[in-house]
């Protein structure tokens, strides 16, 4: 059969999708049937040799295989219950007689999620130590780079470049923090039988429960109905998704900087070979920034099912189950790949510090008019008669296109008061940009370990 999601055959990392894969997720359900079965020879309850054989199974490649598996759901229409009968297959008619013993299915299925996402918060983490890492490394090496300031798409005070970098590498910081503390709540695994009564287990669900998780190296669940509450995953999705809408920001960055009258970052480009457009040879495209953009939104999309998901019948319904089959993998590879696409971005960035200085120029001192309100309020000014003159100074130099700093000279109460000096002074960018350094280096050293 030919592919069909684009996940399959453009988009997504190979690591991931190892994770991901069909092979993978039918070796932690086999892990976790193993468990059980460890955990029951450890109380008593199943002979250790049967224990034994199937972790065996469990831990050879191609004892039980998917094919095997369908062949089975095939015919009795039961996804896990055939992961069961194949494993019983594979272990032989004494053994298999012990497979999933007190279980009900999302015992299995729920805590081999857990396992599933243990791994791939794993490459999540080291995706984001990556980006961070990038960041990080801009910041530095542009703490002193001044440009323009924005808001409301207009020219505001100045920054330097390495600030605005490492404003997004702080909150790459808290994505790691984050992830951390969901991991203690979203890594668990359970074992409460059906309607979460542990009944199955003769008084010993407890026990069981506990051994299972403590193999798997799993936290358990306290208390719970057939299925792992959504809460728990709720909190993962809307990390990814929290993710995802900072990668979509900083793309976004990247792309209104990039724009030809701006023109003070470019994305990486290879004018040897590349070819930015169908039709216009010229172009240099912002492309991976806005493939970030789009997918990022696309893994945002995936909450609202999920919210949806964590709303069952009384103890359990299988209203989740096919949402999840999508929800879960689509985001982590569409993060994973946003990830490190931005990652390339920033690793690879064409930073021009001569257009910043053109673009700073361009703004004919106006963005220092705050600088001068300051600079005159320490005069003796009233900041509010200070916010006035240099109001009106601005006003002026817009409306006679000229230079703020001919405007100021104009305005006798400010020449008075400042004196050329302190009006070259007030309007210099690169004396405004405020504790710059120590800012950056903080962010440094609350992030580099994360």
């Amino acid at each position: 059969m030919e592919p069909v999601c684009p996940l399959d055959y453009r988009y997504g990392r190979p690591e991931m999708k190892a994770v991901f894969s069909e092979a993978s997720r039918l070796r932690y359900l086999l892990q976790v049937e193993a468990a059980l079965a460890w955990a029951h020879a450890e109380l008593g309850t199943v002979p250790t040799e049967a224990a034994k054989a199937l972790q065996a199974v469990a831990d050879t490649p191609g004892a039980v295989t998917p094919e095997r598996v369908k062949e089975i759901e095939a015919e009795i229409r039961h996804d896990l219950m055939a992961v069961v009968r194949a494993m019983g297959e594979a272990a032989g008619p004494e053994a298999g007689k012990y497979v999933h013993l007190g279980a009900t299915s999302y015992d299995t299925i729920d805590t081999a999620n857990a396992l599933q996402f243990r791994d791939a918060l794993a490459l999540t983490r080291d995706g984001l130590r990556r980006l961070r890492d990038a960041m990080l490394a801009l910041a530095d090496e542009h703490r002193r780079t001044t440009m323009l300031g924005r808001t409301h798409g207009q020219s505001a005070v100045p920054i330097t470049f390495g600030l605005k970098v490492a404003v997004w590498a702080s909150e790459v910081g808290r994505h790691l923090e984050r992830l951390a503390e969901c991991e203690r709540r979203v890594l668990v695994g359970m074992m409460s039988g059906a309607t979460g009564s542990m009944a199955a287990f003769r008084g010993k669900g407890l026990q069981v429960q506990a051994l299972v998780c403590r193999r798997l190296g799993l936290g358990e669940t306290t208390a719970s109905t057939q299925i792992v509450q959504r809460d728990r995953y709720l909190e993962l999705l809307a990390h990814l998704a929290n993710i995802a809408t900072t990668l979509e920001k900083v793309a976004t960055e990247i792309r209104t900087l990039q724009r030809t009258e701006i023109g003070e970052v470019a994305e990486g480009f290879d004018a040897r070979k590349q070819v930015g457009s169908s039709t216009m040879p010229h172009k240099q495209n912002p492309i991976t920034s806005e493939q970030v953009t789009g997918l990022a939104r696309l893994a945002r999309g995936f909450l609202v099912p999920s919210y949806e998901n964590a709303v069952q019948w009384n103890e359990r319904d299988l209203a989740n189950s096919a949402p999840e089959r999508f929800i879960h993998p689509h985001m982590f590879l569409l993060v994973d790949h946003c990830l490190h696409k931005m990652a390339d971005v920033l690793e690879n960035l064409r930073v021009h510090p001569d257009r910043m200085a053109e673009n700073l120029g361009r703004a004919q001192g106006l963005m220092m008019a705050e600088s001068v309100m300051i600079a005159l309020s320490e005069k003796g000014l009233g900041r509010q008669e200070a916010h006035e003159l240099a109001r009106q100074a601005s006003m002026r130099a817009i409306a006679e296109r000229t230079h703020l700093r001919e405007a100021l000279r104009e305005e006798p109460r400010i020449l008075d008061l400042l004196g050329e000096g302190g009006i070259d002074q007030a309007v210099d960018p690169a004396k405004y940009t405020g504790p710059v350094d120590e800012i950056i280096d903080k962010v440094i050293a609350e992030t580099k370990d994360l």
